[in-house]
């Protein structure tokens, strides 16, 4: 029996009776100004937030406004992911305000602030799926989770695909509603009734209206087109023969892959491949981009499994398809969740700022130890897909994506299937009846791990190991909870 056996999928059973606020709007909305009133801040309390609006997000920096205004010391926040448009939350850091941080992702600013060392407890790095699991096993227990809401209705319930801030999805800020002990909805949108409930309003104590809760352009992270590189393209072919000599791609197939302009130039290839052959799917899920609703929208899937949207196109697709569904983080990828979708992906494609010889993925750090990502939903795909393919350039600004050892371990190599590089596909030993069955029906050139690793080295040298001090200033968990490695402070 799945213990959080859900309503619609994405609100579970056990949380949604055991918290009667009610419902009426007019008794919770409250104005921003009243809300230090209303709740009793003070030291050491926990904050949530989620990254829907992505950098584009305006609610996060307000109530970091009032941490810096009320001077609260070893704030702990527990934020899904954190963007460059955080940066009031250095500040926040260096004074002792913020002491501790839970995230799946971290860029900018406060990344690098983490990196030299100033958060005074240091940050505790998990993927999407485990976030979910930790919130609703009560590892973490929030003392307010604050909510940017595109939509509220007058019986307080939330959407993230109406009104003009939205973000289509709320998956990852599901779990914050149900088990934080104050929910605070920050929205821009009043209406008489939302068209589909993500967050009930018994879960809601007091509503806030704001001009504007973000911006929606900020969605986009990074590049959301095809790339048109040669060598990148030459890598997607390499992927999609290696998926269709794998011998999944047939009706019925699942399919997981991010925004990168590789991992979207795979897409096309299987597109083609899928209208040639008459393949129809089941479902692609996780980030939904454009790409996959133009997938959707040719009958190459019966479904999409929508976590978070990737691109306005996406928010877009949620309203008009109804076969574009909304799910919670936990659904998405919670290892105690029965239902959850990852483990029902055939294959996953991923990238990786590092590859080593055991097939460690490390999409956390940098090269030069400094945070500059984390894992959302890596780690939780790659180990519930039957197969997870790293696609990279081989070298790139003369830095090889192959090392001998990674420098932070995010996703373990037993969860890696294949490398796919312009030079070549490593499949991890494990695989020998893949290996053979490639051998026997593509040309692709197949390569050991140390084999590209040679070849990089040849065309890059073998790089310095870089200095890291022995001062530790984070954790990375696995999906389970388990320990897999260490964040360092970086020296100059």
């Amino acid at each position: 029996m799945n213990k959080y056996a859900g309503i619609k999928d994405y609100v579970f059973h056990d949380y949604h009776f055991n918290n009667q606020k009610g419902h009426d709007l007019s008794k919770k909305q409250i104005l921003l100004s009243e809300l230090e009133k209303k709740i009793t801040f003070k030291d050491g309390m926990v904050f949530s937030f989620h990254h829907h609006m992505r950098n584009g997000d305006g609610v996060a920096n307000i109530i970091f406004d009032i941490i810096k205004k009320l001077d609260l010391k070893d704030i702990t926040i527990v934020a899904s992911s954190i963007f460059p448009i955080h940066l009031p939350m250095v500040e926040l850091i260096k004074n002792k305000n913020i002491t501790k941080i839970y995230s799946a992702y971290i860029s900018g600013p406060v990344a690098e602030c983490i990196s030299a060392g100033y958060l005074k407890d240091g940050v505790h790095m998990h993927s999407h799926g485990s976030r979910a699991r930790i919130l609703l096993e009560k590892e973490i227990i929030i003392d307010v989770a604050f909510v940017a809401s595109p939509c509220v209705d007058q019986k307080s319930h939330i959407n993230g695909s109406q009104g003009k801030s939205s973000c289509g999805v709320l998956g990852y800020a599901i779990a914050d509603a149900l088990v934080a002990k104050q929910v605070v909805a920050i929205t821009d949108n009043i209406v008489d009734r939302v068209d589909d409930i993500e967050i009930d309003g018994h879960n809601v104590d007091y509503v806030i209206e704001i001009d504007q809760i973000g911006d929606p352009k900020g969605i986009v992270s990074g590049t959301t087109q095809i790339t048109r590189d040669p060598l990148g393209l030459l890598i997607a072919d390499y992927a999609a023969k290696v998926i269709e000599g794998s011998g999944l791609l047939k009706d019925g197939f699942s399919f997981q892959t991010g925004a990168g302009g590789i991992s979207l130039a795979v897409a096309d290839e299987l597109m083609k491949i899928m209208q040639e052959k008459d393949i129809k799917g089941s479902f692609a899920s996780g980030g939904i981009t454009g790409y996959l609703v133009k997938m959707l929208e040719a009958g190459l899937f019966e479904r999409l499994e929508d976590v978070q949207c990737f691109d306005l196109e996406a928010v877009n697709s949620i309203v008009r398809n109804e076969n574009h569904h909304k799910m919670s983080a936990s659904i998405y990828a919670n290892p105690y969740d029965a239902h959850n979708i990852v483990k029902d992906l055939d294959v996953v494609i991923l990238g990786a700022t590092e590859i080593d010889l055991n097939y460690n993925v490390n999409v956390t750090t940098g090269s030069n130890g400094v945070i500059m990502g984390g894992s959302g939903g890596h780690s939780d795909t790659a180990a519930g897909a039957k197969l997870a393919i790293i696609v990279s350039k081989l070298v790139s600004s003369r830095i090889s994506v192959v090392k001998d050892q990674v420098t932070t371990i995010t996703t373990p190599g037993d969860s890696i299937d294949v490398l796919v590089t312009e030079y070549g596909v490593a499949i991890n030993p494990k695989h020998q009846d893949l290996i053979n069955k490639l051998k026997k029906e593509t040309n692709l050139k197949l390569r050991t791990m140390a084999e590209l690793y040679d070849i990089a080295i040849s065309l890059t040298n073998k790089p310095q190991k870089i200095k890291l001090s022995d001062e530790k200033v984070g954790i990375i968990e696995y999906r389970d909870g388990t320990l897999l490695d260490y964040l360092y402070k970086v020296t100059k």
